[in-house]
């Protein structure tokens, strides 16, 4: 069997599109190709892909409480190619959004179910995930963990010629553990649709989120976009941007 897990982040690097389908890759079984879809560009090498795929799995991030633009250009050329070649491999989708709430995601789902029923494509449903953002920077703090970890076991080799530093070692465990919490509900339910992915059955629409009080969620996020704004010059934009004066 093989399964073509598409990434339609327009984003080049860290995004949260890539993380979950990299999760959903370790769930599913025969071959597997990763693609990336960005620009037109894209669309025959994906398209060729596709060819001899029995299963598409969409990694989405939601824009405008819908799929972006440049995916449904994309999805219109699939339909032709499939109905041309004859073509029904059975459709599933990660969907993430920035949101708390995976249920967020329901138009975004509802949109590939309606492109499935068009092009004559089995629907086989998907994972609509909340918190998008916040789960993938859990990704990047895990591999500062490891850092750290690395860092304090050469310090104490260094100063007690011991390898094994407990504390360090301890305090990697509870971050770790921690860390998987917050990922447990996504963990949960993308090893059930990768089950299904290898069953080549339906699986249907679940959705979850970040497992953490919304007002915590609502705090850090408005301190992280805060943050993120500054640095992109989009607080202040107006304010610090060179101006340009006509005469």
């Amino acid at each position: 069997m093989k399964t073509v897990f598409i990434n339609c982040s327009p984003k080049k690097r860290f995004c949260a599109s890539a993380y979950f389908l990299f999760l959903q890759r370790l769930f599913t079984g025969g071959k597997k190709v990763s693609e990336k879809l960005r620009t037109p560009a894209d669309h025959a090498r994906i398209l060729d892909q596709i060819r001899d795929a029995q299963a598409v799995v969409f990694g989405v991030p939601l824009y405008v409480d819908g799929i972006p633009s440049h995916v449904l250009r994309f999805l219109m050329e699939m339909e032709a190619f499939c109905r041309q070649n004859g073509l029904h491999p059975r459709i599933y989708c990660v969907a993430n959004n920035g949101f708390i709430e995976g249920k967020q995601n329901e138009p975004l789902m509802q949109s590939f179910e309606h492109f499935c029923t068009r092009a004559g494509l089995a629907w086989g449903g998907g994972v609509g995930i909340g918190g998008g953002v916040m789960l993938n920077v859990t990704r990047i703090l895990f591999f500062v963990d490891v850092a750290l970890l690395l860092v304090n076991t050469v310090l104490s080799v260094a100063n007690t010629g011991n390898f094994f530093s407990k504390d360090a070692w301890i305090s990697f465990g509870e971050n770790a553990a921690l860390l998987l919490y917050f990922n447990l509900g996504v963990l949960f339910f993308l090893a059930r649709m990768g089950s299904a992915i290898r069953a080549g059955r339906a699986f249907g629409k679940k959705y979850t989120r970040i497992l953490i009080p919304s007002f915590v969620f609502i705090l850090f996020a408005d301190i992280f976009f805060f943050i993120i704004s500054l640095f992109e010059g989009g607080l202040f934009r107006g304010w610090l941007a060179k101006k340009k004066y006509q005469e």
